[in-house]
Formats: C-alpha cells, structure tokens, sequence
C-alpha cells in the first residue's frame, strides 16, 4: 500500500478505494441503472431493439425504370447493350444494401447490382432510387409513338427520343463520364471496350447517334 501512495499520491488513492467499494455495494444489492428500467418500461415480452428500431431506410420497391443488362446475377451502372436484358417495368425490390451493392428481387430472380463507375458522384441509395421507381413505367411507354415504343422494346434508339425516353430504353449514362443530363452530348457504352453518343438538338430529342459501325448497330433501330 506505501508504494501505490507514493506512486499516485494519497488523496488520488482513497478517491479509487472508496469508489470500488461503492460499485461493489451496487453489484452485490443488485441494483439497475434507472436509464435500463426506463428503457424496458411498457416493453411486450420478447421485445427487441432490432425489431422496433428499424436500422435504415425502408428499402426500395417498385418497377426497373428502364432496360437493364445483367451477366449472370450482376447488373452494373454500365448497363452494357451486349448483355441480356431485363425489360423495363419488371417488378424489383432491394433487400439489402452493401456499400457500393444492393441485393435485389428482380422479377422472382435474386441479383446483386453495384454502382461500379459512378460512386463518386453519387451515393448507392441516390442511383438505386433511380434505378427503382414507384410507377411501372409501362403505363407511361403506351402512350409513345409505335416506333418509339418498338425500339424500347428492344433496348435501342432512334432519332426523335427524348431524354426521358433514351434512358427508359437504355439506361442512365454513367456519371463519371456525362456530368449533366443536359449536356448536348450523351457519351454511353455498348460494351468495355466500345462506345458511342447520343447528340441532343435544341428541341430536347435525339438529333443523332454517332459512333463505331459496330456501337452504332446495336443501339440504333432499325423497324
């Protein structure tokens, strides 16, 4: 004991002992804290903090705005034209969030989507509400023109589009590359190697798409 008092000094000592017994006292009366007992107050058997407290937002669901493209289970913001593709309207709801992933219900299938190339302009959650809506975009395409319909239908484009109507059929363009919906030219990809642009008139509709021949093809309708 003469060494721990020359060690801290006597009074720091005695504050130490008489607050370890005090705790003791506590332990040994079975005393609570009154912050637990105000918190279990009125709580049904069973209760937990996970249950009633949900830890997120409520998750999205809805209809895929737009045609999106998948290899395998994975859908990426690439949205590549050469991959098989999931109609727009396909009722989709994420189950959970991962960090730059969701996980999803997309028409019965599980699939994973990652925001693989935007993440810095934008935040998982912001793409996914993008990406899920709450409308079936399906009312709204029965309204378009037959050809604008029929080159949705198959994930292409054609001059006369508009903005809204590019992006139902092909997906929004990435982010890291289009800083802006409203810039004059739309710079997309068919694949990870090969790219093309959507140019943009004065009146808001495709003036034209331009491109490789090969990019070209596989993005632009022909009836």
């Amino acid at each position: 004991m003469t060494d721990r008092i020359e060690y801290c000094g006597r009074r720091a000592c005695v504050l130490v002992a008489l607050t370890v017994m005090a705790l003791a006292g506590c332990k040994s009366e079975g005393t609570k804290a009154p912050a637990a007992d105000q918190a279990s107050a009125g709580k049904p058997s069973g209760y937990t903090q996970k249950t009633a407290i949900p830890s997120g937002p409520t998750m999205p669901q809805g209809f895929t705005c737009c045609n999106l493209h998948y290899d395998g289970d994975w859908i990426s913001d690439a949205n590549y034209t050469t991959l098989p593709m999931i109609p727009v309207g396909t009722p989709a709801k994420v189950t959970k969030f991962g960090r730059y992933r969701a996980y999803m219900d997309v028409g019965g299938q599980s699939m994973r989507i990652g925001l693989d190339y935007g993440r810095e302009k934008e935040t998982l959650r912001q793409w996914m509400a993008k990406i899920i809506v709450a409308d079936d975009p399906n009312i709204k395409i029965a309204t378009f023109p037959d050809a604008i319909k029929n080159a949705i239908m198959h994930g292409k484009l054609i001059k006369g589009m508009t903005r809204e109507q590019v992006i139902i059929s092909v997906g929004y363009p990435l982010t890291n590359e289009n800083a802006s919906l409203d810039a004059p030219v739309w710079y997309m990809w068919v694949s990870d190697s090969q790219k093309y642009q959507v140019l943009w008139g004065t009146d808001g509709l495709v003036k034209d798409i331009t491109g490789d021949p090969w990019a070209r093809s596989l993005v632009v309708y022909k009836p």
